[in-house]
Formats: C-alpha cells, structure tokens, sequence
C-alpha cells in the first residue's frame, strides 16, 4: 500500500532553532505507593531525594530548567530538565544524578523518559542509559513554535509530551502522514496550541509529540472540537500511544475525557522548579 505523503507546509519547515539543547520528562514512581489519603514512606523519601536532586541541577552548569512536578490522582513525580547540550547533559548525569541514584532506587523506579533534541548524541544517550532509565530518545523532524520561542505563562501552560509507537512494523510513514496533517491544521484553526513538535524515535517505528497550550480551555478545545478529535481515529489505526505526561493546570474535565480518549496520562502540577535568565529554546525564552 502506497503511504499518503504531502509536503510540509511553511510553518512546519521552518529550521528548529534548538540547538544543541536537550530536554528530558520522566516518571518516577515509589517501589512502595501509598494510598488515597497517606503517602507511603517510600514516597516522602523519593520526593526528599528529588527535592536535593533540582537543588543539585539548579548549581549545575549547563542546566537551563529543572522541574520537580507532582502527579495528580496517582503517587509519582513527572521530572523534566532541559540540558544547554549534551556536555552539560553528561556532566549531570555523572556527578548529581550519579551521588543520589543508590538513594533513589532503594525507594523509588524510573518509568518511561522522553529525551528530545534536534539530535541526540551517543554520549547523551550513553549517560542516560547507564542509570539504568527507559528512555526514547527523540531527534526533531519538524514543528512551529509561535510568538518567536517566548515561554508561555506557566501559571496557565498545559504542555503534553507523548510517545506514539506503531502497531506493526512498517507504518512509520503514515503515522508521521497524520501527526503533520495535525500540525499543518492546528496551525491555523488552534490559535492556543502554541507550540507543536514532531520528533523521530530512534531505533523505533515511534515518534514523540509535544505541544504546549496556552491554557486549560484551549486544550479542550484541541481534544474535543480541533485536530485531536478530527485526526485521533486515523492514528488509532496505526498506532497506540505509551505515554502522555501533561505538566499543567489541567482541570478535572480533561482529565476525566481523556479517559474516554483511551490516553495513558500521568497529570502533574508544578512543585519546585527553576529557570536559568533568558530562559531556553526548549521551554521558551525569558525576557
């Protein structure tokens, strides 16, 4: 069967301007989960490693942001770092990450990462990798950012980063097909989809989505009246989503639809976090 293709439009050809910036979002979950009311003691040890561990990447040179966010309904914690490149990356890894992983793994596992970048190079995956971590390494294939890279407002910012995998080997291509027509469309008709991003998994017939919404009202929106809704049955065909780990005020609405949407979502509210001056090209600059 021959694969619909179509060329990028404009807005999604225009060069990243990434960088060598390299950004992570993860999960960590306690080998010994609480309950409703009362957090285990594995928790509260995983959340005081990771309470050191940002005060670690906050003094590391080449760590542009770090977030520490809490899951909303479930007991874990979404992470997410953006790294200057993959020297600074490596730096991390081998000295922060590196003093607090025996203290971390007695009480708490990694699940899925989502590593992204316009590349990844072998040293960043090596230094990733050898922490034992489940990663997907992302390379950019093509996107818009609006308002010329300007971070959103985070006290109303909704971003989504997920990891679509095919179904059977082959369907690469058509699931690219449709993530674009999602972006060639949402660029005009979703004025709140800020940012939208298509990267390439290595080594799998799998690609990472990211987008960043202005706000809660704009994300529903996109699931229940714009390209979510019009494109989500022909990726359905094709593809299963692993992950999706929204970071963001997402009110209790979505998350109750995004049930009925079948998305594995781990919702997050944001805890202790920190931007460098100037901000990043990966979360948005600063002024």
């Amino acid at each position: 069967m021959t694969q619909p293709t179509e060329p990028l439009p404009p807005h999604l050809a225009e060069p990243t301007r990434l960088g060598g910036e390299i950004s992570i979002t993860g999960k960590w979950t306690p080998k010994q989960p609480g309950g409703r009311f009362r957090k285990s003691e594995d928790s509260k040890e995983m959340l005081h490693e990771w309470e050191d561990i940002h005060a670690g990447a906050r003094s590391s040179d080449g760590v542009l942001s770090t977030e520490i966010n809490h899951a909303v309904g479930e007991d874990a914690v979404l992470v997410h770092h953006v790294f200057e490149d993959a020297e600074a990356l490596a730096h991390y890894f081998s000295t922060t990450a590196t003093e607090h992983m025996g203290a971390l793994t007695a009480v708490a596992k990694p699940e899925l990462h989502i590593v992204r970048g316009t590349t990844i190079p072998d040293a960043a995956r090596a230094g990733i990798s050898s922490k034992g971590v489940d990663a997907a390494f992302g390379e950019h294939l093509f996107g818009y950012v609006k308002d010329d890279y300007r971070k959103p407002d985070p006290e109303t910012a909704i971003n989504v980063t997920a990891k679509w995998t095919c179904k059977e080997e082959g369907p690469l291509d058509e699931l690219r097909y449709w993530w674009q027509r999602v972006g060639t469309d949402a660029y005009s008709i979703e004025k709140g989809l800020l940012r939208f991003e298509a990267y390439r998994v290595t080594g799998e017939d799998a690609l990472i989505i990211h987008e960043v919404f202005e706000n809660t009202g704009e994300l529903k929106f996109h699931l229940t009246k714009g390209t979510a809704e019009k494109y989500k049955k022909d990726i359905d065909k094709i593809a299963e989503p692993e992950a999706y780990f929204f970071r963001g005020p997402v009110s209790w609405t979505i998350r109750t639809y995004s049930k009925f949407m079948h998305l594995p979502a781990t919702y997050s509210s944001q805890g202790s976090n920190f931007t460098r001056p100037g901000g990043s090209m990966s979360d948005g600059t600063v002024a």
